[in-house]
């Protein structure tokens, strides 16, 4: 198989879809790799160490896609990309396509294979190539609201870990799945005061015994009285997922008033539309907007700001995969894996998720009938 690794496009992207030791491995596979010149260098690769492992360097995109036949990378295509797809491509990366009926349509008309690596699921039903980068992005989160509730970026003020004879800062987080964990770990680790809202009685469990502090708190929404909660909160994390299909809405635009001038949200969802009603696509760049006197984080590749630790993570995370897909029948290695199943989200002009189906009100068809 002849597999191709573009240089990222959208803005403030700097990771790769695979870093030299696994381009290493597939070529002692017997694949031919192609990476398309100075796409490793946002996470520190060299175009030299990928041409020591055996990749060929292609001078443009378009010659990459013109060679390739398995497209390994990390964000979304974006138009300029979606416009080189052709039927013969399998595209593996994050989709997103729940909140951008566009795209679909895009790699709809393209004919492409296109597998997602947010809802490939394990033999536990969990997302593993989603989990590394949701424990970068849950950790960044936090980092990035308490930079924001510095004054100087328009925040309130308030030092979460606060000093001695004060009170600490309080996060509320939205979600105690991987994003919402690590943030609370890391806003704990800061001293923070930390509450976590949580539908899932098992998992609100599994979190009071992972979090044993004074510091922490596990709630069910049920009986909420979120205006109440806000009222004390400094900083909010929205870190829910319904795997594949639009973020649930949160707090709305009415919730606002309850939170202090200078207050923080951080939307993590923001790639499958955001946990909350105000939020839009940020970037790294211009990380933050001011709504009401409220500071929104809504960047929508978080992990980007630490691309070489990511890069090397989503890697390590994805090569059993390409592998997989580099297999001469997709279907029949899927028929034997519904685990890689799960990430067909298009097949031969075919929507083939139900999620984004449910998400914009589209028919789909299950992958078996169309590949």
């Amino acid at each position: 198989m002849q597999i191709g690794i573009p240089k990222e496009i959208k803005a403030q992207e700097y990771r790769v879809g695979l870093i030299p030791t696994a381009v290493a491995d597939l070529v002692s596979a017997g694949h031919k790799v192609f990476i398309e010149r100075e796409a490793g260098l946002g996470s520190g690769y060299s175009d030299d160490e990928y041409l020591a492992a055996g990749a060929q360097i292609s001078p443009s995109a378009a010659a990459l896609y013109q060679d390739a036949e398995l497209i390994v990378k990390v964000k979304e295509p974006q138009p300029s990309e979606v416009s080189m797809l052709q039927p013969r491509h399998r595209l593996f990366c994050y989709l997103h396509l729940a909140p951008t009926p566009t795209l679909t349509d895009g790699l709809i008309a393209s004919g492409a294979l296109c597998v997602a690596y947010e809802t490939i699921t394990d033999e536990q039903g969990r997302l593993p190539l989603l989990k590394p980068m949701s424990e970068i992005a849950g950790r960044l989160s936090v980092q990035a609201g308490a930079h924001c509730l510095e004054k100087a970026q328009g925040g309130s003020g308030v030092l979460l870990g606060s000093v001695s004879g004060l009170e600490p800062g309080q996060v509320l987080i939205f979600g105690g799945g991987v994003v919402g964990s690590n943030a609370a770990d890391v806003a704990l680790g800061m001293g923070a005061k930390v509450t976590l809202i949580e539908p899932f009685d098992q998992r609100r469990t599994a979190l009071r015994k992972q979090f044993n502090s004074s510091r922490f708190t596990v709630r069910d929404a049920t009986g909420l009285d979120l205006q109440a909660l806000l009222s004390d909160t400094d900083m909010v994390v929205g870190a829910a997922l319904v795997p594949g299909a639009a973020a649930p809405k949160l707090l709305r635009k009415e919730h606002l008033s309850a939170l202090a001038p200078g207050s923080v949200l951080v939307d993590v969802a923001v790639d499958q539309g955001g946990c909350f009603e105000t939020t839009k696509p940020t970037t790294h760049l211009e990380p933050t907007f001011v709504l009401e006197g409220i500071v929104h984080y809504c960047v929508a590749n978080i992990p980007s700001a630490v691309a070489r630790t990511a890069s090397q993570a989503l890697s390590q995370s994805t090569l059993p995969y390409v592998h997989l897909l580099a297999a001469p029948s997709v279907k029949k290695i899927c028929l034997s894996n519904t685990g890689l199943a799960a990430g067909i989200s298009i097949a031969n002009g075919e929507l083939t998720c139900a999620a984004v189906a449910g998400a914009q009100g589209r028919e789909y068809k299950n992958w078996g009938q169309v590949l």
